[in-house]
């Protein structure tokens, strides 16, 4: 049959990545051959040879002949010195990072290529209204969608931060290989940056020595935003209204955020002691910071484009009363000038130079189209480092800069920059006025500026943005006082506050342009600069506070102990909700002033009057894991509205910003099945139903878990809770009609419900038309290594994947009672082998690296919520980590094998296959556990086995789980042909040969933990 132009478009793509993992392991070769000589190179070969020919062999149905070669490969690798095993660990993690590298641009390039995406917002569009859907309710539903990304300080990622940046520079010069007009000097030049950077790879330590802190943790959150989402919501936005003017007639409105982002990052203090309420307060003022900066560099560029002088009657007049000012202004600096020594203040040094509306620099990316900016292409990473106090994380406080930027604001220069930016002493001011004035002398920063005959006319977007700019930088450096715990005094009028008064002047702008008939310049650099203030708003991302109920209990225990009320923790539910709701009623703080509590009890009080402090600007949720009764929401409430009204006691007037939402967090799969009977006890109430309509317009906020409840009951098990909670939630506000928010906590792997977005959307329940909104949990990390262009397409498939979402529902109802039982009998067999073998939990122990993985400097947070043996305080990711480390890969999959054997035996097989058919939910369920079954790798875990366990009887607790293990592949064919053959069971030694023979992702084969996670939020995903 011949080839179709496709399969020959595939091949060469494919071969284009051969190319890419070719070039990349020979360089990789010599540096080795460099760095460690030949002696090492034909160490590295011939394991690497030996290595393959276990797998081929294998793969071939030679497993006599693979097991002596492998017992060879074990042999030598046995016979070698530390040093040298040391060398091949890292020579091989290198090589599967630097294929990884390869294998994600291979997929950048592939949807470059492709025509027709089948997940884009314009196809999407397209079959909605091909489907009957009116254009008006099309963009309507587009304009009132609510998608939030959540970042979060998961330690999903090992690498380091500084080894993500090279990796991302990796692939920016394995794109740059590929321009056709690249000379031959310059493709020799480019090998020679490939060589720098592997290099530095492999002479840079892969391990953090020192645990993170939770502010490093931010930072680097704060870092992902600047080279990832920073860039791609520009570009997503841009496509999300071509598309939608494509199919309705109309635009995507310039300040409607259809995604929104958040942070955990310095605010999820669930079983980390770390996080403390000054840690809370300092991240979201260096978010704030973060922004500021971000936007005066857009300012900077957007500056340069603007040098139009056609504008507005509005736009002018505010330029010329702008003018004004600054004239005023001068006058009295003219006054100043003329007696230097009778004051000190630095406003002695600064005078103002309205004529100077063209800077003397040109800032960076400025001589690039804005296009650029939102894909990321330049493979330079710049790194701003926010401020902070050293004498809390010894680390340096940045200067503020000199004043070197495009925009020159009105009223700002600095004869002083050789100052470095610091405020001079009084005497210095005097020196340097006075040398100024006699002799005259010329700074660096005037050589640089035009002369007066030089410099153009005065264009009035300049002349705005330049005040703007002004503004930002006065913003920027309360920010820097407040981190510094300095005094701030600065006037509310010098400053911004919120995205509205920064939006004022933008929209002016906007609003001249296209009146003036320069829409075309309007809907550039000027539009993503007002998409990304609607989207990012004055802190990037609003950060979410965490804690664990049972710590509000206590907090309550220690007040009404004190007041002589009881315990509040011994009293039953309806007692609790008394209290609270009378409380809560009441116009007075409950919490005596002076009251001496413990510190674990102090630190949640404190922690409460930060939220007041910041308030719902600077704040998100207030988050409560493990909640399971209403009274868990109204005892955040009652201490919310305590601290609010101590703190605005103290301030003498109203607490910034609104009271934060409180999100109860629904867990392990008891407190799933009690969901909703929670959410319709909380909503009866009616103090609580009327705080919600007044202060939150109506919408109730609810999480559920993924990874505790899978840790909780397996896999399926929890997939089928998660679903039939969302459900009861989704019925139980309806039914006192609050519109509710669902917040999906989704880890990157799947034993910790990963997967893809756009099937995790789709295969939700049905009903979910009434959801007003979707969060969703992703970590910070998985983002790390996309650029605005790959990021932006994650974007893309997992918001425009909302738009359809009206899940096919379980139209049999006889679907219900089958999955019932697989989840009844895979839950009570993971259970069972989990929870109820006393052999289990040291198999664990002795058989993974668990207790090693603690000791990784990966994350700030402790791997055991309380220092207890068990699985029940583990947490889900040290215990997924384990398990991917040896391959078996067991909380993906442990009790679903039995489950579907037992549907198949009960004869429920047509209902399985119309099941699989016809409910995406049951369909991705089975397809997302069918490819980790393929990724798992049952020699590999025996060998762990053989190694570390050296009892016979915990070695049957290995050789039971590799034979379910075995059971559960049988889905591996896929669909309804696994359904037919998933009776017939190969004995366990077929199943291993069949397990050897699964090619590894690299991801897995280099030990590099969770899976990249799709983007979305709540359905925040993943970048």
């Amino acid at each position: 049959m011949p080839e179709t132009t496709d399969d020959i478009a595939e091949g060469i793509s494919f071969q284009a990545f051969e190319d890419d993992c070719r070039l990349l392991g020979s360089l990789l070769h010599d540096v080795l051959l460099l760095e460690l000589g030949p002696h090492f190179i034909h160490l590295f070969e011939r394991i690497r040879i030996l290595a393959q020919s276990v797998a081929t062999m294998r793969g071939a149905g030679m497993e006599d002949t693979g097991a002596a070669v492998e017992r060879q490969l074990e042999a030598e690798l046995a016979a070698m010195s530390l040093e040298d095993s040391l060398s091949i660990a890292r020579a091989f993690s290198h090589y599967l990072n630097l294929t990884g590298i390869a294998e994600r641009y291979h997929r950048v390039r592939k949807s470059r290529s492709e025509v027709h995406l089948s997940k884009s917002c314009d196809d999407i569009f397209d079959k909605l209204i091909q489907g009957g859907v009116p254009p008006e309710e099309l963009y309507d539903t587009v304009c009132k969608q609510g998608v939030e990304i959540v970042l979060t300080a998961h330690p999903t990622q090992i690498n380091r931060r500084t080894l993500q940046y090279k990796h991302l520079r990796i692939a920016h010069l394995l794109e740059f290989n590929e321009r056709p007009d690249l000379s031959h000097e310059d493709r020799e030049m480019l090998i020679e940056d490939l060589v720098r950077e592997i290099t530095a790879l492999w002479q840079t330590d892969e391990l953090r020595r020192h645990k993170p802190t939770p502010v490093d943790e931010a930072r680097a959150g704060l870092h992902i935003v600047e080279q990832s989402l920073w860039k791609a919501i520009p570009r997503y936005l841009r496509r999300v209204s071509n598309a939608l003017k494509k199919h309705t007639g109309k635009p995507l409105p310039l300040t409607c955020t259809p995604i929104k982002f958040g942070s955990w990052m310095g605010g999820d203090r669930d079983g980390n002691p770390n996080v403390t309420a000054k840690v809370t307060r300092d991240v979201s003022l260096m978010s704030r910071w973060m922004a500021i900066d971000l936007y005066i560099r857009q300012l900077d560029n957007l500056s340069f484009e603007l040098s139009t002088k056609k504008c507005s009657e509005k736009l002018a007049s505010v330029a010329n009363e702008i003018l004004l000012k600054v004239d005023s202004s001068e006058s009295a600096s003219e006054e100043t000038k003329a007696s230097p020594w009778t004051q000190t203040g630095p406003q002695n040094i600064v005078k103002l130079q309205p004529s100077l509306a063209l800077a003397a620099q040109l800032p960076s990316g400025a001589d690039l189209p804005s296009l650029t900016e939102c894909i990321g292409s330049e493979a330079q990473i710049r790194i701003v480092k926010p401020p902070w106090n050293p004498k809390r994380q010894g680390i340096q406080i940045p200067t503020e800069k000199s004043d070197d930027s495009p925009v020159q604001s009105p009223g700002r220069t600095r004869p002083g920059s050789s100052h470095m930016g610091r405020t001079p002493s009084a005497g210095q001011l005097r020196k340097m006025l006075f040398t100024e004035s006699k002799i005259g002398r010329s700074s660096f920063r005037k050589l640089l500026e035009p002369s007066l005959s030089d410099r153009p006319g005065i264009t009035p977007y300049r002349i705005v943005l330049g005040n703007v700019k002004e503004k930002m930088m006065k913003t920027r450096r309360r920010l820097e006082l407040l981190l510094e715990d300095l005094p701030c005094d600065y006037d509310p009028a010098e400053y911004y506050e919120t995205p509205d008064q920064l939006l004022e002047p933008l929209t002016l702008c906007y609003e001249s342009l296209q009146s003036c008939g320069s829409s075309i310049l309007a809907d550039g650099r000027l539009a993503d600069l007002i998409r990304r203030v609607a989207t990012f708003g004055m802190v990037l991302m609003k950060l979410d506070v965490r804690q664990e109920s049972g710590r509000h209990a206590e907090a309550l225990d220690a007040v009404t102990s004190y007041l002589d009320l009881g315990i509040y923790s011994e009293w039953d539910e309806e007692k609790k909700l008394d209290f609270l709701t009378r409380e809560l009623k009441g116009k007075r703080p409950l919490v005596p002033p002076y009251i001496e509590v413990a510190a674990d009890v102090q630190e949640v009080l404190d922690t409460f009057r930060v939220a007041a402090e910041l308030g719902s600007d600077s704040l998100g949720a207030y988050v409560i894991s493990m909640a399971s009764n209403a009274s868990d929401v109204l005892a955040v409430e009652l201490l919310q509205k305590d601290a609010r009204l101590t703190v605005s006691g103290d301030l003498g007037r109203p607490c910034p910003g609104g009271t934060l939402r409180v999100v109860p967090l629904f867990e392990t799969v008891k407190d799933l099945r009690e969901a909703g009977s929670a959410i319709r006890n909380l909503l009866a109430i009616d103090w609580y139903r009327e705080h919600v309509i007044k202060n939150h317009n109506g919408h109730q906020e609810v999480m559920v878990g993924y990874s505790d409840s899978g840790k909780d009951a397996g896999r399926f098990t929890a997939a089928w809770e998660l679903y039939k909670a969302q459900e009861d939630v989704v019925a139980a506000c309806n039914e006192f009609g609050i519109k509710v928010t669902l917040f999906h906590g989704r880890g990157g792997s799947i034993g910790r419900g990963g997967g893809p977005t756009y099937l995790a959307i789709q295969s939700q329940p049905p009903g979910h038309s009434s959801v007003d909104g979707a969060r969703r949990d992703g970590a910070g990390q998985v983002r790390a290594a996309q650029d605005g262009g790959a990021a932006a397409g994650d974007l893309h498939d997992g918001c425009a994947s909302r738009y359809p979402a009206a899940a096919a529902s379980s139209r049999d109802p006889h679907w219900r009672h089958v999955m019932e039982e697989i989840s009844r009998v895979s839950c009570a067999h993971y259970r069972s082998t989990v929870y109820e073998d006393p052999s289990f939990i040291t198999y664990f122990q002795e058989a993974t690296p668990q207790a090693e993985l603690g000791y990784l400097n990966i994350g700030s947070r402790p791997a055991k919520r309380k220092a207890t043996p068990g699985i029940n305080n583990l947490r889900a990711i040290p215990w997924v980590f384990a398990w991917t480390q040896t391959r078996l890969v067991l909380p993906a999959w442990l009790g679903v094998g039995k489950g579907l054997q037992d549907a198949l035996d009960k004869g429920h097989t047509e209902e399985l296959r119309a099941m699989y058919d016809e409910w995406p939910f049951f369909q991705s369920t089975l397809d997302l556990i069918e490819m980790v079954v393929a990724k798992a790798d049952a020699p590999m875990a025996k060998h762990y086995d053989d190694v570390l366990v050296s009892s016979p009887e915990r070695r049957a607790v290995g050789e039971e789980l590799r034979r379910e293990l075995a059971r559960s592949g049988e889905m591996r064919a896929g669909g309804q042909r696994a359904l037919q053959a998933i009776g017939e069971q190969p004995e366990p030694e077929e199943a291993d040969r069949e397990q050897a023979a699964v090619p590894q992702s690299h991801e897995h084969a280099a030990g590099g933990g969770a899976a990249t996670a799709a983007t979305g939020r709540r359905q925040p995903e993943a970048p």
